[in-house]
């Protein structure tokens, strides 16, 4: 339900039952069934790599007709209106879902787009014999209104895996509707399946050697899907019995504890440092322990090579989006820029989300995007720090002490007693006791009272302290 319309920004916001509203820019949306009866013919700009509902491929941009110029949002748009969106982005932060009228539903081999009225191929098959195959396999299926992506694990499949797949989705776009037309908004008209299903349909390949499952309900929930999906690969999936807990027998726990650090180490004994802020990523390489041996230079690009291999693998694995810069470790030489930038270039070719990067700097700089639709590994798996609030700095107990000092003399000004009492952290009662000795014995006097100090416990806010006058 369309909550408000913003035509100075040409966007509207939506209440999809979320906690806050969701974003629809206008170039987003289109007339949907039951604004106007009939499907407006409007080709999907990319299936994205990193699509919230699974989809792991992204068209060819020369091959799907742009969006017709529309009209202004607040010509096609009213506040109270129904709409059937689907969520692109999901809430960031602070930000809502961003939301579009482009309707894009994956099957296993093929993306089903109701409004659009072409056949693509994923731009992860290059051979292009393959993708004419292709093309001409879906269009030999006359398949009804609407458009289609082939995946890129739909190559070399045939009419008859993509039969099932058209016939799937045409059903499952017509209980979408017919829930449209008979719910009152907001309300979900469709989920994508769950965990277990999204793995079996996207992950599941001839590629993989062994499926393991730590839990007899999800062993047999995969079986049914993966005999409905992919009856050829049952075999490949075991259910693990050990007492060692599957992350721990497998070091996944210790992968995710590293993934979660600011500093990750490489071989050479250089490292990179990742850090978050509220605009952008930064990745920051670094010599550390590696010196070469003569070569300046030669140490320099050696360093920043390896470091390729891990600022691509730690960016994939924390599901790092927006925007990035990596601060390569300077390059004076030309050719070695270009050396590390190809490198990197080839190494995020492998990457499902789509990356766009500038050339290295001559201060070392790479500026890249990574499309970003869902909250990052950090955000996923950790909360704000109590102590600091995520700023990863806290007051030094100098800094503390300073402000006790000023307390003090504001407590000694407004009461009449004889004696304060300071409660603080162990480690400023420390400072107190040991460095700020002299200036607590100073002030007691020259205020003429009793300054006495007590710790709070260890888990207390390192910054928080607790004046009592008596």
């Amino acid at each position: 339900v369309v909550t408000n319309v913003l035509p100075g920004m040409q966007a509207a916001f939506v209440d999809i039952g979320l906690h806050k509203d969701a974003f629809l820019y206008a170039g987003d949306y289109t007339a949907n069934v039951g604004d106007s009866g009939d499907e407006l013919a409007a080709a999907e700009d990319a299936v994205d790599g990193d699509h919230p509902d699974g989809v792991d491929d992204a068209d060819d941009a020369d091959e799907v007709p742009r969006r017709e110029p529309r009209q202004p949002i607040e010509d096609v748009l009213r506040k109270g209106q129904e709409v059937l969106v689907q969520v692109a982005k999901e809430p960031l932060g602070t930000k809502g879902a961003r939301i579009t009228s482009f309707i894009s539903l994956p099957g296993r081999y093929l993306v089903y787009m109701p409004q659009a009225h072409h056949i693509g191929v994923s731009r992860r098959i290059h051979d292009e014999a393959e993708r004419d195959r292709l093309r001409a396999a879906v269009r030999a299926l006359n398949p009804p209104s609407g458009g289609f992506i082939v995946r890129t694990n739909g190559e070399g499949r045939g009419e008859a895996e993509f039969g099932a797949d058209v016939e799937f989705l045409s059903r499952l776009w017509a209980q979408v509707r017919s829930r449209y037309e008979n719910v009152k908004g907001p309300a979900v008209l469709h989920e994508e399946g769950d965990l277990t299903f999204r793995v079996v349909r996207d992950l599941l390949s001839p590629e993989v050697d062994e499926f393991l499952v730590d839990s007899r309900e999800v062993y047999d929930k995969c079986l049914r899907y993966v005999e409905a999906l992919v009856p050829g690969m049952a075999e490949r999936v075991k259910l693990y019995e050990s007492k060692t807990p599957i992350f721990e027998a497998l070091g996944i726990e210790k992968e995710i504890e590293k993934a979660l650090r600011r500093r990750v180490w490489l071989k050479s004994g250089g490292y990179i440092v990742i850090d978050h802020t509220e605009a952008l990523v930064s990745i920051d390489v670094n010599t550390g322990k590696y010196v070469g041996k003569r070569d300046f230079e030669q140490t320099v690009l050696k360093i920043n090579l390896e470091a390729v291999g891990e600022v691509v693998r730690q960016i994939r694995l924390r599901d790092l989006g927006g925007i990035i810069i990596i601060d390569f470790i300077d390059m004076e030489v030309p050719e070695h820029r270009e050396q590390v930038y190809k490198q990197l270039k080839k190494a995020l070719a492998e990457d499902k989300a789509r990356t766009n990067v500038l050339e290295i700097s001559e201060l070392g700089l790479v500026e890249m995007t990574r499309k970003r639709v869902r909250q990052d590994l950090r955000s996923l798996l950790t909360v704000r720090c109590p102590t600091c609030a995520a700023s990863g700095v806290t007051k030094s107990e100098v800094t503390i002490a300073g402000e006790i000092f000023r307390a003090v003399r504001v407590q000694r000004a407004e009461s009449e007693g004889r004696e304060i009492v300071v409660r603080a952290h162990p480690d400023v009662v420390s400072y107190l006791d040991g460095d700020g000795r002299e200036a607590l014995t100073k002030l007691a006097a020259s205020l003429d009272i009793k300054i006495t100090v007590n710790q709070t416990g260890p888990q207390s806010p390192r910054e928080e302290y607790q004046l009592q006058v008596r």
